[in-house]
């Protein structure tokens, strides 16, 4: 039998901290979206993240959704963590990955009809993509043989964890090389952070609740996921308004200083400033 809440007070702050969570990762997307569509450009927006970031989230809906709704594999968890540990995934958990999925294809898509310069997706990104998915067709059949379904979906959770450790990372040095985060929306960043303290405040209310760590063992990469939101955005800040700040006239225009010159070409139109 598996535990129940022990306070409901904690249990409604759980879910609370979760939707709210959501919320503000989802809407963490929109800001990009828009300023993609506002300046019919992608440029200073990395390509590299955008692939690994698909790869990310489809990897983290497969583990989310398989461990939500599969009475077997949640069978198995109880098995491997005990019978009075709760499932460590919430229905926020699943959503949020549905949307993140469906949003950064949409971003992709921004990417074919929007002003992009002489941008692409790097060799590396698409050889490490490669490699991913490679060994998630590899670890299926494993999986098939021996029924292993939770070490199965594990690898997904673990892959997702990989994603995020390396995605913002082609973005980060973008920035550093232009000296500039215009093309990269910082309401994107600011949201991201909020979710990602709201997730591991999710998570700490559950553990104070139940009385045990288990859950943040048990689900190492929901863990590892926000602490690494947190640091990355932390970065992010940083390059955007102490590093690299957009300077403005006296009419409150930016002002387009920074080297923008390998990833723009002549004909492209000044840029407007980021959400």
């Amino acid at each position: 039998m598996s535990s129940s809440w022990n306070s409901v007070g904690l249990e409604v702050l759980y879910q609370v901290l979760g939707w709210v969570a959501f919320f503000a990762w989802s809407f963490s997307f929109y800001p990009q979206v828009f300023l993609n569509y506002k300046r019919k450009s992608v440029v200073g927006l990395n390509f590299d993240f955008l692939v690994l970031n698909l790869t990310k989230h489809s990897s983290y809906l497969i583990y989310n959704a398989a461990l939500f709704f599969s009475p077997f594999i949640q069978r198995q968890y109880h098995e491997q963590y005990g019978d009075k540990e709760m499932i460590p995934v919430a229905a926020n958990d699943v959503a949020f990955s549905l949307h993140a999925v469906a949003l950064t294809a949409f971003t992709l898509f921004q990417v074919f009809i929007y002003e992009r310069g002489n941008q692409k997706v790097s060799k590396v990104c698409v050889s490490i993509t490669a490699i991913v998915w490679t060994a998630a067709i590899v670890c299926l059949i494993v999986a098939l043989s021996k029924s292993s379904w939770l070490w199965l979906i594990d690898v997904f959770n673990s892959t997702q964890v990989g994603m995020t450790a390396i995605k913002y990372i082609p973005q980060a040095v973008m920035n550093f090389r232009r000296k500039s985060t215009i093309g990269w929306s910082i309401g994107n960043i600011l949201l991201d952070l909020t979710g990602g303290v709201l997730n591991f405040g999710q998570m700490g209310v559950q553990s104070i609740d139940q009385h045990t760590l288990v859950n943040f063992y048990g689900n190492i990469g929901k863990t590892l996921l926000s602490l690494e939101v947190v640091f990355f955005d932390v970065v992010f800040i940083i390059q955007h308004y102490v590093l690299y700040p957009i300077k403005r006239d006296e009419n409150g225009k930016a002002i387009i200083s920074e080297r923008v010159a390998p990833l723009i070409r002549p004909s492209d139109k000044p840029e407007e400033d980021n959400v």
